[in-house]
This record gives structure tokens, C-alpha cells and sequence, in this order.
């Protein structure tokens, strides 16, 4: 999922990861407690969670944080998918579990990869995790191909476009997005996109056994058949309940979102 990059950041809460990094978050409102977890190119204030904290925050007690390479967050190389599980399991310990994750997007495969390592995640919520059914798996690694290529050679204009190609962005949109005043924003972030990509592994419905956490998947009803599909194999890989939001496509609406959640959580 696609979003603008903030050009400030605002007041945040520091933990220091395992590895010494800096995850900088905010605590909001009260009751049961969810953390958000961005997709692909989001930040708190660059994507849809600012909104959705802010349709639930007098219902829930909601946790922003900037993964790592965002925001007000830092960064530590070399990066492999288990320091972003390490980051949450920081935040769970600093905020105090026990918690939800709310993963839109690839953040959904964070967020059920945390879910099954950390025992203070007891509750689970995905909205269209983009894992694929097997036609679709070449695709994906000829994505992941591309992708290192570009970052590899330091071409981060590259790797965002690539990324947008993917997302089914047409080129005129690619167009446009270069013109626009987000895009050095887009390209700062480019090399998180290898994070989200190494979280979606090789874009197959992962191995979940062994996720005691209560697991609520969700995709939009006007969304095509392949974006509702990681939803629907995720909640028969854990028995969790899949529902589909009337209405909704990727770029789901914050307020229709934090009626589901708020539904689950309480």
C-alpha cells in the first residue's frame, strides 16, 4: 500500500530495538490496546493509520510507530525480517501487552510472522495481505528480482517505480507521481521497500502453524479476487474468520476499518 512521505514528524516515544535501534511511537486513547503495522512506502503520517488511530482512539488504546528506515525511526544494517519481529517485541514491552496488530498490506505479513514469535500479541488483524496463489508466484519473484537490482545499484528512482509497476500503478501515474512534490519522499523510502519484500518472502501464504493468536482477516468487496485471496487463505491457514468490507478496495477508509477492528477488539 502506497502512501506520502511526512514532512514532519510528530512528538514521539522512543524504544531502542534489540539491535540498538531507535522505533520512535505514539500512544493514543484507551482500552483494549492495537498496534498499527504500515505496508510498503507508509509512515505514521505518510499512509492510512493516522486516520484509522484516529477513528478508533476513543474506542481503543491505538500504538503508531514508524517502522524501521521511517519516520522518526532509525535504521541498522544488515536488515533480516527478524529485527522488524524485534521491534514490535520492544514496543509490546514498552506500551505493555497485552496487544493487537492491525497489519494492512505486506505490514499484514509482519504482523502474523510477530504474531506467532511474540506471546504478548493475542490478537491478530490482516486487511489484504498480498500473498499470492501459485499462478502468481513467478510474478512476484521477477518483482523481487527487479527490486534488488535497482536498490543494488543505488538507484532508488528505479526501485519505486518498480514497486509501482507492481502495485498496478499505469504509466501515466508513474508519470505523475515523478512530478509530484512526494516523490523525494517516495524515493527516501525506497529501500524499505526490500524490508516489505523480504516480510512477503516468496509471496506464498506462509507456514502459520504454531500462531495461537485470534486471527480476523479482511479485504475490501470491490477489491479483484487477488488482493481478497491472501486474506481468505490466511484465515483458513488459522481458522480465523475472513470478512469482506462493502465497499472497500486497497485503499481502505479509516472510519470503515475502525468499525471492524473496534468489532474484534472488543
Amino acid at each position: 500500500m502506497t502512501g506520502t512521505t511526512p514532512t514532519a514528524v510528530p512528538p514521539s516515544e522512543i524504544v531502542r530495538s534489540a539491535d540498538g535501534t531507535r522505533i520512535a511511537y505514539e500512544v493514543h486513547g484507551e482500552g483494549p490496546t492495537v498496534v498499527l503495522v504500515d505496508g510498503a512506502m507508509c509512515s505514521r503520517d505518510g499512509g492510512p493509520m493516522r486516520g484509522i488511530a484516529a477513528a478508533i482512539g476513543d474506542r481503543l488504546r491505538v500504538v503508531l510507530y514508524d517502522r524501521r528506515g521511517r519516520g522518526g525511526s532509525g535504521d541498522t544494517e544488515p536488515f533480516a525480517v527478524e529485527r522488524e519481529v524485534e521491534d514490535l517485541a520492544a514496543l509490546v514491552d514498552a506500551v505493555g501487552g497485552p496487544v493487537a496488530l492491525l497489519g494492512i498490506s505486506s505490514g499484514g505479513a509482519l504482523a502474523l510472522r510477530a504474531a506467532r514469535a511474540l506471546p504478548g500479541v493475542t490478537r491478530v488483524v490482516v486487511y489484504e495481505p498480498p500473498f499470492m496463489p501459485e499462478s502468481a508466484v513467478a510474478g512476484a519473484a521477477g518483482y523481487t528480482t527487479e527490486l534488488s537490482d535497482a536498490l543494488g545499484r543505488g538507484d532508488r528512482a528505479a526501485a519505486v517505480e518498480s514497486f509501482l509497476r507492481r502495485v498496478g500503478t499505469p504509466p501515466e501515474g508513474i508519470a505523475g507521481a515523478r512530478r509530484s512534490p512526494a516523490w523525494a519522499g517516495m524515493e527516501a523510502l525506497a529501500p524499505t521497500l526490500a524490508y516489505d519484500d523480504a516480510q512477503m518472502g516468496d509471496s506464498r501464504v506462509p507456514a502459520l502453524d504454531g500462531l495461537d493468536a485470534e486471527v480476523l482477516a479482511l479485504a475490501g468487496g470491490e477489491s479483484p479476487a487477488f488482493l481478497q485471496f491472501g486474506a481468505r487463505a490466511v484465515a483458513e491457514a488459522t481458522g480465523g474468520r475472513f470478512a469482506l468490507l462493502a465497499g472497500q478496495t486497497h485503499g481502505l477508509d479509516p472510519v470503515v476499518a475502525a468499525d471492524a477492528l473496534v468489532a474484534f477488539l472488543r
